[in-house]
């Protein structure tokens, strides 16, 4: 567990068809209330001639904000049982629109909980999540033929370690600026140390940010 809400990587489509009604599950990733209130008008233009384009979205780097809409369901059977799916996977800055196309015969209330919370976590399982992990900046110079090699090793060593590569500057030398765990830099140093036979240092700036990672 980190201590910030995790988020996802891209958009993703599901769709889902319960009992002739289609239910088309978008969910995507945004970075203001502003920016998943245009996700919806988009999709709600996309998908103009459906029954209902029910939405939820939960905002701000701890997932303090959160808006649902029923779109013409019955009160409390679409928006919030969606929005419960994104608060339950402990995500934030996404946005989760299901179009419904009915299909003729009616779920009840409970059905169409389901059917809309089924969608929603559908499109979640598909979906690339990351990680937002307060990371410390340390930077690393090597020499400049040396740059290729050492990007290879510390790509790699990123990926295992919960952690992100920053800017590359090239000149004389290769400076690579790498993001890990504060935890996580006695291991970074021990390593380069390794690479290089103790030639490569790392130094660590105190700069902590929240960056997105891969889980």
């Amino acid at each position: 567990m980190t201590a910030y809400p995790a988020t996802i990587a891209d958009a993703v489509e599901r769709e889902l068809v319960i009992k002739k009604s289609r239910f088309i599950a978008h969910v995507a990733p945004v970075s203001s209330p502003e920016e998943a209130d245009a996700v919806i008008a988009r999709i709600r233009k996309q998908y103009w001639d459906a029954r209902h384009n029910c939405s939820a979205q939960v905002t701000g780097m701890r997932g303090d904000r959160a808006r649902s809409s029923d779109d013409g369901e019955p009160s409390g059977t679409a928006g919030i049982p969606m929005l419960e799916v994104l608060r339950r996977r402990e995500l934030t800055d996404v946005v989760a629109v299901v179009t419904r196309y009915f299909g003729g015969v009616k779920l009840g209330a409970g059905g169409l909980v389901r059917a809309y919370s089924s969608a929603v976590s559908a499109a979640l399982d598909a979906a690339v999540l990351l990680d937002r992990m307060p990371l410390v900046q340390a930077m690393v110079t090597v020499p400049h033929g040396d740059g290729g090699r050492f990007e290879n090793l510390v790509r790699e060593w990123v990926a295992g370690h919960s952690a992100s590569l920053g800017e590359t500057r090239y000149g004389s030398d290769a400076v690579f600026e790498v993001w890990a765990p504060e935890s996580a830099l006695g291991r970074l140093e021990a390593d380069v140390g390794a690479w290089s036979s103790g030639a490569w240092r790392i130094v660590a700036s105190g700069i902590t940010r929240v960056v997105d990672v891969p889980r």
